[in-house]
């Protein structure tokens, strides 16, 4: 029973599957209760496809396996409060998660945001898009003190899993519109 709360337990979004996640590198931290999560992507697209798949939380539930309900509750210009509502599962064990984010755009280059109501409170994140080499890269960081307990080793490692594929439905996404422009 806590392994399913610990997935529930993940960054806002995540996934089953997704296309070769190999190159995504994801490091996940318990310090006492609260996790930090670390990521990074590379991705082969225009910095203004990146931006609109990350940014597409009316859109999410289509892309993101787990997501059943994602929408814009309010917005006023780059601030917005986002609510999200899906089902964490692994192997037999579900469970249902339901939240909302306050969210802070920097166009094109950060997203901020912080949990308000939830599951995994307190909790922040950001994620960047930024260049290396000749390529750009979603780098994500976050921490958030899950509501239940989060084995020390295990939980980890789930997490770092489910991170990776959650980044690798992202990217797929973003090489999808890439791809369809």
């Amino acid at each position: 029973l806590a392994l399913a709360a610990t997935l529930a337990a993940w960054p806002p979004v995540d996934a089953l599957a997704a296309g070769d996640t190999g190159d995504i590198v994801v490091h996940a931290r318990k310090d006492g209760a609260t996790i930090t999560v670390e990521v990074d992507c590379p991705v082969d697209a225009p910095r203004a496809v990146v931006w609109d798949v990350l940014t597409d939380y009316d859109g999410m539930a289509k892309f993101i396996s787990n997501l059943e309900q994602s929408a814009v509750r309010m917005r006023m210009g780059d601030r917005m409060q986002v609510h999200q509502k899906g089902r964490a599962s692994r192997g037999p064990l579900t469970f249902p998660f339901e939240r909302v984010r306050e969210v802070e755009l920097i166009p094109q280059t950060e997203i901020r945001s912080k949990m308000i109501s939830g599951d995994t409170m307190p909790a922040s994140f950001t994620t960047r898009i930024e260049v290396a080499g000749n390529r750009l890269h979603i780098v994500h960081t976050g921490t958030y003190t899950p509501s239940i307990w989060v084995p020390p080793v295990v939980g980890p490692a789930l997490i770092e899993m489910e991170t990776r594929k959650q980044y690798g439905e992202i990217r797929d996404e973003i090489v999808r519109r890439a791809t369809a422009r």
